[in-house]
This record gives structure tokens, C-alpha cells and sequence, in this order.
């Protein structure tokens, strides 16, 4: 499962303003031909991101290319059940990558549009935030 090497500080706080803004940057398609767009804010953890690349490279059958553009980089803390109130925040339990309205997840070439179509649709149902499937003009 992907995780950083290294975070500048160990424990994040949650931020601010959760579902406000759009994405301003991994808006678009870089890499490949078709993508999977996010249509909410939302947190995608480490799991939930190979279970959908899992998804897509089986459905696929390991042909084109994928390219996953979001990386798990903030941690998210949990305290253990029946724990007292007080005694600190808890420890790093897992990481998420924040991902904001129209922040393009996941990309795909190599295939027909066909293909990538139901590979993509077969991701997205491991994600927890509405996406739909996108595709450049040009082809």
C-alpha cells in the first residue's frame, strides 16, 4: 500500500473548510487518454486507492498504462476503543489523500475507449467519493 517515506510533522491537524473549494491543479488529463474524475471532496485512503488500481489492472488484463495522480500523504489519527477522554491525540492509524472536487484520480491509455470505460467503472466503485469518466477530445 503506498505511504510517504516521511511527513514534516507526524500528527496533521484536519484542516480547514472541508468541501469548499475545487481543485485547482490535477484538474485535467496529463499522462493518458481517459481519467476518473472526482465530482466531491472527499478523504481516499491507501486501501481504498490499490483496491481501485487492483480493479482496473485486472479488468484491463494487465494491457495500456495506468497512472494514479493522488498519493496518501496526510496521517490520520485513531485512540483505542473505550479510551478515557483526554490523555493526547491518539496515534497514526492510516493515510488519505485529500482529494477535491474535479481532482482527476486516476489515468489510462493503451486501451479502447470501451475498455476503459468499464475498467474505470470497476474503480470507482472502490472509491468513496462521486467520480465520472473522462476522455480526451482529440482521440
Amino acid at each position: 500500500m503506498l505511504i510517504p517515506k516521511k511527513v514534516k510533522h507526524r500528527k496533521w491537524h484536519k484542516g480547514r473548510a472541508r468541501g469548499k473549494r475545487l481543485a485547482t491543479r490535477k484538474n485535467s488529463l496529463a499522462f493518458g487518454s481517459y481519467g476518473l474524475k472526482a465530482m466531491e471532496e472527499g478523504w481516499v485512503t491507501s486501501r481504498q486507492i490499490e483496491a481501485a488500481r487492483r480493479a482496473m489492472t485486472r479488468s484491463i488484463k494487465r494491457g495500456g498504462k495506468i497512472w494514479i495522480r493522488i498519493f496518501p500523504d496526510h496521517p490520520i489519527t485513531s485512540k483505542g476503543a473505550e479510551m478515557p477522554m483526554g490523555k493526547g491525540k491518539g496515534a497514526v492509524d492510516h493515510y488519505v489523500a485529500v482529494v477535491r472536487a474535479g481532482t482527476v484520480m486516476f489515468e489510462m491509455d493503451g486501451v479502447d475507449q470501451k475498455v476503459a470505460t468499464e475498467a474505470m467503472r470497476l474503480a470507482a466503485h472502490k472509491l468513496p467519493v462521486k467520480n465520472k469518466f473522462i476522455f480526451d477530445e482529440g482521440i
